[in-house]
């Protein structure tokens, strides 16, 4: 058996001396072998680096909420000011990173309206494959984003349920507010007993413990209507908040569907060409065919003509 001989270093010395001829210095010819062994990064499309964006943002996001958590549920940390200014920079985080979410999705749709041809080619040269691979990453994007929000959620249906707990124990003092005159008239009567304070002057307390039991009754009420406003406030946002995350997550549901979809114009596409290339090839065997027909049967018309 013959042995094998490594002959690349012959053949590098081969080139080498052939780029020499042609003109390449060393430096030049140094360059050219570098960019076959590291090429340059290519260019980032428009997509991804929306896709990209977005999700940094929503990384940001989850980092702002985890360094704000203690503070937006601990109401010893924080103010209720501060706590809704915290809900307002995490709703508008939310907000924003949907409205990109629904840009990238606007995209793939144009994408999918410019596709024309045979081969599902477009102008700007995407296929079904990129278009499959795109609904990916907006879905991707959307579940991530709806994880976020349901954290959120949980974060605020534990504000909720505190705000009630410190509401409930509240509305007890309104009746024992309203047996404060019956006290105070019991001592009264004590006063007129033991004739230490004259009458009017009594009478005189009495009114003005009266008029602060008034008071505060109505400052309790008020107090209770406020909190109770809150607390309905607080149920609608909750409301609406789990609408916005419910649909997040239909469309979720409805961009895997389209990717289901889309995966599956692929293999019909990929199907299509393989029939094509099996007609193609049909289409030159009866061609060769037909041609050889011809000339065998001229050849025979010509060799009958010939013989008689």
């Amino acid at each position: 058996m013959a042995k094998i001989r490594d002959r690349t270093e012959d053949f590098k010395d081969a080139v080498r001396q052939s780029a020499i001829s042609m003109g390449y210095n060393e430096s030049k010819l140094a360059a050219t072998m570098a960019s076959f062994i590291i090429h340059k990064q290519q260019e980032r499309s428009a997509f991804t680096k929306a896709a990209l964006k977005t999700l940094e943002s929503i990384q940001t996001l989850e980092q702002f909420m985890r360094k704000h958590r203690k503070d937006y549920v601990d109401p010893l940390r924080t103010t209720e000011q501060e706590r809704d200014s915290i809900e307002q920079e995490v709703t508008a985080f939310i907000k924003t990173c949907k409205e990109q979410i629904d840009i990238l999705q606007v995209s793939i749709t144009e994408e999918e309206k410019k596709l024309k041809g045979w081969l599902a080619l477009s102008a700007e040269g995407s296929n079904a494959d990129t278009i499959a691979h795109k609904q990916g990453v907006v879905l991707i994007l959307s579940e991530k984003l709806h994880s976020v929000t349901a954290q959120f959620d949980q974060l605020r249906a534990i504000r909720f349920q505190d705000a009630i707990n410190r509401v409930t124990p509240r509305r007890k003092p309104k009746q024992s507010a309203s047996s404060i005159p019956v006290d105070n008239s019991n001592g009264n009567v004590e006063f007129k007993e033991s004739n230490e304070v004259p009458g009017e002057l009594l009478r005189v307390q009495q009114q003005h413990l009266d008029d602060e039991t008034r008071a505060l009754q109505v400052e309790l009420t008020s107090l209770l209507d406020s909190v109770q406003q809150t607390e309905t406030k607080m149920v609608e946002m909750s409301a609406l908040n789990h609408l916005i995350s419910t649909h997040v997550l239909q469309q979720a549901q409805q961009i895997e569907h389209l990717y289901d979809q889309a995966v599956e114009a692929t293999h019909n596409v990929q199907l299509g060409n393989k029939e094509l290339a099996q007609a193609i090839q049909r289409n030159s065997s009866s061609r060769t065919f037909l041609v050889l027909f011809l000339f065998v049967l001229t050849f025979s018309i010509l060799f009958l003509d010939w013989y008689s």
